[in-house]
């Protein structure tokens, strides 16, 4: 079965969104990132997006019976950190109600500042 992975930019103090949605401070356009950008894209997985179906999902996930029939529903928390502070905004753990331990499995740091930080939940 693949793998499900959620890719996200956060600023430094940990917002994908700036307090009035803007998200274009994280489109940097340099050598190396961009290719890293590409290259990660490339991966061979797929890219699932969608306002109403995650509506209709967003009060299923908390329940025991999601719970007990998608355990680790996301397989790897790729997140970017770029070193810029927003002040506030919207949070990428927004509404999470208890502690969800990760494992840090991989990071790397670019020129212009970005970190990418992959992790697992541990189980």
């Amino acid at each position: 079965m693949s793998k499900l992975v959620t890719y996200t930019m956060v600023s430094l103090d940990a917002y994908f969104a700036d307090a009035n949605g803007d998200m274009s401070w994280a489109h940097k356009k340099d050598p190396e990132w961009q290719a890293f950008v590409s290259d990660n894209a490339g991966g061979g997985g797929r890219l699932l997006f969608g306002r109403v179906t995650y509506d209709l999902m967003a009060s299923f996930w908390p329940t025991p019976f999601a719970a007990q029939s998608n355990p680790g529903l996301i397989d790897e928390y790729q997140i970017v950190v770029s070193p810029l502070v927003l002040g506030n905004g919207r949070t990428l753990f927004e509404g999470v109600k208890k502690k969800l331990p990760m494992k840090l499995t991989k990071s790397r740091a670019f020129g212009n500042g970005n970190v990418v930080l992959c992790y697992e939940p541990m189980s």
